[in-house]
């Protein structure tokens, strides 16, 4: 298991926001709203992660299938959730899993805080009442947190997701330093990050990767790095 020093969590704007780190297993949660919601998160954090546990010793394919697996009306919102927007992206549904656990857990704190930013090892959901700058992180690749784009307060709440193959321990079969990908789904912009990573083999690739990303529906913006090199399509308003 590769350890990444989460350095850039430091670098989270929190605008009188409280911030707060929560850790169960593979889930790394960053928080930051209104007030101190830690309890709060706990229980929907530990929630969701049980709903998904119980499915897997059930289900062992969920957890290591590379393609995506029928829909199960049935099954937990989190599981169900993870099951249909990987289909749409025409991966495995674990592909989904930080971004659909930085979504569930959003979702729960909504009703207690008008501003809730969560992030999970690169996938965020936030919803923020003001206009938020996001930095891209591209590991060794030159252009890391040079790449910044804005967040309308109305275009949230939002997932904004980021796979990469060679930070962190995300599986990736392209070569990818920073695919990051803006839907209102963060379920989504994870499982769309891995499809369209998947596809960046060079800086060659670039521009077919976001033609073909941008058509997966409900990607609203899409960013990709490789080394010196990066391109942009969609709705993505760089500062």
């Amino acid at each position: 298991m590769i350890h990444e020093e989460r350095t850039y969590r430091s670098l989270i704007n929190k605008d009188n926001l409280i911030s707060f780190n929560l850790k169960i297993a593979e889930s790394d949660l960053f928080i930051s709203s209104d007030t101190n919601l830690t309890n709060k998160s706990l229980e929907s954090l530990r929630r969701h992660r049980n709903f998904l546990e119980i499915y897997i010793k059930s289900h062992l394919e969920f957890r290591t299938s590379l393609l995506p697996l029928p829909e199960d009306e049935l099954a937990p919102p989190i599981v169900r959730d993870m099951l249909s927007k990987s289909k749409i992206c025409g991966v495995g549904p674990m592909a989904s899993v930080a971004g659909a656990i930085s979504e569930f857990v959003g979702n729960d704190l909504l009703p207690h805080s008008e501003n809730v930013i969560i992030e999970n090892g690169g996938d965020i959901f936030l919803k923020s009442k003001n206009e938020l700058t996001v930095s891209v992180y591209a590991g060794e690749s030159p252009l890391s947190y040079k790449i910044n784009f804005a967040i309308k307060p109305e275009k949230t709440p939002l997932g904004i997701c980021t796979s990469s193959a060679t930070v962190g321990p995300s599986l990736s079969f392209g070569k990818a330093d920073a695919v990051c990908v803006i839907s209102k789904s963060a379920t989504l912009a994870d499982a769309a990050a891995s499809a369209i990573g998947n596809r960046v083999k060079s800086k060659n690739d670039i521009k077919k990767s976001l033609d073909y990303g941008i058509k997966i529906p409900g990607v609203t913006g899409i960013i990709i790095i490789v080394g010196n090199d990066m391109g942009a399509v969609g709705e993505v308003r760089f500062v």
